[in-house]
């Protein structure tokens, strides 16, 4: 019994998806573990295990980022290694450029994040306010959004 692949850009485009929600699963629960370190300040032992927590996910979302590029670039510029598996579908549309600039912004702000946790860990910075890091953690929400919006509706 043969298994049937099916098509090959679908395929590909199933598991960009897969790795894109594990990797936003990552970029909105890092910042959040930030406020938890904000709040529980005052106790060591828990902004202890919120680091190891930090830095479990964010070692998680690097490869699912790496998993999401890989896919995502396959599915862009897989035509080049054979034109009848990728398709070129995105030719022409401006709705693909500016999702990669806000990919680009989640993923700057997933490396911020990463500094910070980074900065908590070795005792070089101790986030102050909680309310500031909430209003951060709502921002790949919003860049998020963008990305929906361009992928589903495609205004331009």
């Amino acid at each position: 019994m043969e298994l049937y692949a099916g098509n090959t850009y679908l395929w590909t485009k199933l598991l960009h998806t897969l790795f894109v929600i594990a990797w936003m699963a990552t970029v909105l629960y890092l910042p959040r573990i930030l406020v938890n370190i904000a709040e529980a300040a005052s106790e060591p032992a828990v902004v202890a295990r919120l680091v190891l927590m930090g830095r479990r996910l964010f070692l998680f979302g690097l490869v699912m980022m790496a998993l999401v590029f890989f896919f995502g670039f396959l599915l862009w510029f897989g035509r080049v290694i054979d034109d009848s598996l990728w398709p070129h579908i995105t030719a022409g549309r401006g709705w693909m450029h500016l999702k990669f600039l806000l990919v680009l912004a989640v993923v700057a702000h997933f490396i911020a994040s990463s500094i910070m946790l980074l900065a908590v860990s070795k005792s070089w910075w101790t986030p102050k306010s909680a309310t500031v890091l909430r209003l951060f953690n709502e921002i790949p929400v919003v860049l998020l959004l963008g990305i929906l919006v361009l992928v589903f509706i495609k205004p331009i």
